[in-house]
Parts: structure tokens; C-alpha cells; sequence
């Protein structure tokens, strides 16, 4: 019997090409049910390899139950498989989703960030993103190849699902410094990334129904973790000095904040603000979840400390990451929470994914240690102040009083308010035309604003870049 299996240079280990050949042909029912396979010597003399290959194949087959022995009479097709082939179904079995799995599902088609584009545009403002003209790659290697090097083998099993140690106590000492965080190692809890962090706030502290208030406009994560959850949500809007404590609702359990660069806004909470809305949480026995998104990128004046330092009733769970800071890929942040709230946030993790990756952790924590990680940031400070300048002087040059600017004083990326009538739609695409990427405000609104703005991230583009993008949009508006 011929048997026809291709080979080729490219497609890996022969034994395995030869395995896969010939599943294919026992599930199309090429070989049917209790047929004898060629025997090894012949199927080797037909494909032109070694015999020893085939063996290896047969053996694959064997220990999957796609065939079975018999001493002295060759190789056969199992009997379990049947005779009718097994195909690619026409379609899919009806499933019925949870309902978490259903919002998730609906959030999927409402998600909004700048995605690659199909065509790349020349002066792209995309924001959210981290700065990696200026980050040390070389360093950053050197640190996470001797980590690999020096890890004992114990480090490779399982770790402590709060995080590492040492990034623990690192991410402390940052945070006390940089950002007038009260905590210690003990409340950090290592987390992959932000939205983790979102998600096992929701699942510790949220029920189905439960009132929640967020800005609007807001981070479409948080906003679509909460209503996966099943949470009733009250967005309240957003002025030149953030969310306004005055409106929030008696009947909500959290509030989610971002008081450091609001997003998208771009504004900063008021210090007389901040105040009021931890006298809000006190009265209402209410949590307030602290998104210190940009909280490292101040340019006027000494930087306000995180909200979660003015707390003295442990009602405030911060919430960090590594993404803008560092690098998007590196999916680690970190949740700082009241430490009567650790037992259940350390279980939620470990039920979650057990814990971050370690080897990582332990990369970061000599980077953060060593001081690079200080130096870095005061790096791209410098860098993110002038383009933020540029910016800003590019603006009133080109746009003038026909847009209004907020965001400036922290953070990578500006908003321009349009005048009224102005579609966002409209600019974006014209601005695309004329190799310029944009994107709209609108998105980030949970109710009809009215509002048409457009946000401007700076903190991978160039100087001259800039100034030419400016220019172009300028022609447009």
C-alpha cells in the first residue's frame, strides 16, 4: 500500500511531519477502522528516511490510543475512532454564556484604544504609550539575563501569589518617595498589569447590583470590568479639576478615580477635592479605587501626592503599573490595599493565575534597586516636558482660540476641545489623509456629551514631528 505523507525542510521534526500525516489520514478515515498501517520498514522505503523516524511516529500514535499492536501481525487503526471521517464541523454547538461572559462578550464590540493601523501615519499622536526611544533596553537585559543566570532551581517553582519580595519592598520605597504612598511590602500585591488589578477589585469587592460611581469620561477598561461584574454604575462628569465629590451618589460602594492625570481629560484633582471626597468615603463607609495613571509626569509645580497618602481610614486601594512607565509588553503592575484587605486580594490572585511571572519580578526589582529606574524616569521627564512645550507652542501658533487645551500639566498627552459643530469623525479621517493619526474624545464618554475633542500623545514623537503634525491639523480645523 502507497502512502502518501509530504515532507519538507520547513515543517520540523520529521517524525513528527510523519505523525501528523498519518493522523490525518486515520481521522479522514483514509485507514479505517482495525486496518493495518504499512509496516515501518515500508512506509520508511516509500517516504526515503529512517526507519527509526517511523518508529518514533508509530510510537506517537501508540501512546495516544490512534492505534494499537499486535505481536507479530503489524500496526492497526483503533476501533473507538469509527469509520465515518471526522471533519471540520459545519458549525458550532449553541453555548450559553454566563452572564459575565455575555458582557464581556458585548464589552469586546465597545473597547477603543490606538491599535496599529493599517497604514502607518507619519506624524502619529498616539498616546498611552511609553516612551522606548529613551528606555535602556541594553541594561534592561543584562539585569534579566543575569537574573536568569543566578536563579536557583527552587526559583523556578511556584512563587508567593502577593509578588516577590524584593519588588515588594522596591515598589514601597518608590512609591514612598515618589509619590507620598503610605504603605509596606506587605500590602503590594503583584499584578499582570492594570486590568488585572481592575478585575480583582471587582471580583473582591463588587456583587451584581452593587452601586458604583466612575468619571465620565473614563478608561473604558474600568468601566467595562465594572459592568461585567453586574454593577450599576453612576458616571459623573468631569470638570478642569476633576470629578466633583459634591455629585457623587449616597448609595455608592466604590468610587473610581484617577486623580492624577485624569483620563482622558487630562485633569488634576484638586487638593480641596481630594479632601472632600475622602470625607465622602468616610461618611458612607464607601472604598475609593485610586488609578495613579501618569502620576509620575508632572511639569508645573511640585507634583500633588497620591490620594492614598491623605488617607487615615484605609479606604483608598491604589492601583499601579509598569506599562507607561517601562514597557507595554511587561504586563506587571501592583495593587496597594488596606492591610485588613490583603488576605482576600492574595487569595483572588492566587485563584486568578497563582501569581506573575518571577523571573521578571525579580529583573525589575534590581532595576528599580540599582537606581536606573529613578535615573530613566528623570529622563523621560526631561524629554516628555520639552516635546510637551513644543506641543503647547504649536498649538497657539497654528490653532489658536479655534480649540481649547486641557491635559497639559501632567501626563503624555494633551485633549483639544473642538467648537461646536465640528465632527470628530470628520477630523480624524481628514487628518489621516494628510499622514496625521488622531483619535476622538467621544469614545470615553458613557452619556451624550456633546463635547468633540481629540487626544494628542507626544511621548514617542519627535520634535520636528510635532510641529509638522500641528501645522497639517491646523489646515484641516
Amino acid at each position: 500500500m502507497s502512502t502518501l505523507i509530504p515532507l519538507s525542510k520547513d515543517g520540523g521534526p520529521l517524525f513528527r511531519q510523519v505523525y501528523s500525516g498519518l493522523r490525518e489520514a486515520i481521522l479522514g478515515s483514509r485507514f479505517g477502522a482495525g486496518e493495518r498501517l504499512p509496516s515501518t520498514r515500508d512506509l520508511a522505503e516509500q517516504l526515503g528516511i529512517s526507519r527509526t523516524v517511523v518508529l518514533l511516529a508509530y510510537d506517537q500514535l501508540l501512546a495516544e490510543g490512534f492505534v494499537f499492536g499486535r505481536a507479530g501481525s503489524g500496526t492497526y487503526v483503533a476501533a473507538q475512532l469509527g469509520s465515518k471521517p471526522i471533519t471540520t464541523p459545519e458549525s458550532n454547538a449553541a453555548v450559553r454564556l454566563s452572564r459575565f461572559g455575555s458582557r464581556a462578550a458585548t464589552a469586546w464590540s465597545r473597547m477603543n484604544f490606538p491599535r496599529r493601523r493599517e497604514r502607518s501615519l507619519r506624524y502619529d499622536f498616539a498616546y498611552g504609550r511609553s516612551d522606548l526611544e529613551s528606555f535602556p533596553f541594553e541594561m534592561w537585559r543584562r539585569i534579566l539575563l543575569r537574573c536568569a543566570r543566578q536563579e536557583p532551581v527552587s526559583g523556578l517553582d511556584y512563587g508567593d501569589a502577593s509578588g516577590s519580595a524584593a519588588l515588594r519592598e522596591g515598589i514601597c520605597t518608590h512609591l514612598r518617595r515618589s509619590r507620598a504612598v503610605v504603605c509596606d511590602p506587605s500590602q503590594v500585591i503583584v499584578v499582570n498589569g492594570s486590568q488585572q488589578a481592575l478585575d480583582l477589585v471587582a471580583r473582591v469587592l463588587i456583587e451584581r447590583g452593587h452601586r458604583i460611581a466612575i468619571e465620565n469620561p473614563g478608561y473604558q477598561g474600568t468601566r467595562e470590568v465594572l459592568r461585567a461584574a453586574g454593577a450599576h454604575l453612576f458616571p459623573i462628569a468631569v470638570d478642569r479639576d476633576g470629578i466633583d465629590p459634591a455629585k457623587l451618589p449616597a448609595s455608592a460602594r466604590l468610587a473610581f478615580v484617577t486623580p492624577s492625570h485624569q483620563f482622558p481629560t487630562g485633569a488634576i484633582l484638586s487638593l480641596s477635592r481630594r479632601i472632600a471626597l475622602l470625607g465622602w468615603a468616610k461618611r458612607r463607609n464607601a472604598i475609593i479605587v485610586e488609578d495613579d495613571y501618569d502620576g509620575e509626569f508632572r511639569y508645573d509645580g511640585h507634583p500633588l501626592e497620591s490620594l492614598q497618602g491623605l488617607d487615615r481610614q484605609g479606604r483608598v486601594i491604589y492601583i499601579g503599573a509598569f506599562s507607561r512607565t517601562v514597557f507595554p509588553s511587561l504586563r506587571i503592575g501592583y495593587l496597594i490595599v488596606p492591610k485588613n484587605l490583603v488576605s482576600p486580594f492574595s487569595a483572588a490572585k492566587w485563584l486568578s493565575d497563582r501569581h506573575t511571572a518571577t523571573l521578571e519580578q525579580h529583573a525589575l526589582a534590581e532595576f528599580i534597586a540599582s537606581g536606573i529606574y529613578e535615573r530613566y524616569l528623570r529622563r523621560v521627564r526631561r524629554r516628555n516636558a520639552t516635546r510637551r512645550r513644543v506641543l503647547l507652542e504649536a498649538i497657539a501658533e497654528h490653532l489658536g482660540s479655534r480649540v481649547a487645551v486641557t491635559g497639559a500639566g501632567a501626563g503624555a498627552h494633551v485633549v483639544l476641545w473642538l467648537k461646536p459643530g465640528v465632527r470628530e469623525e470628520t477630523v480624524i479621517r481628514q487628518a489621516a489623509e494628510r499622514g496625521v493619526g488622531i483619535y476622538g474624545v467621544s469614545p470615553y464618554f458613557m452619556t451624550a456629551s456633546g463635547h468633540s475633542g481629540i487626544l494628542l500623545g507626544y511621548s514617542r514623537m519627535r520634535e520636528a514631528e510635532i510641529r509638522e503634525g500641528i501645522r497639517r491639523l491646523a489646515e484641516i480645523l
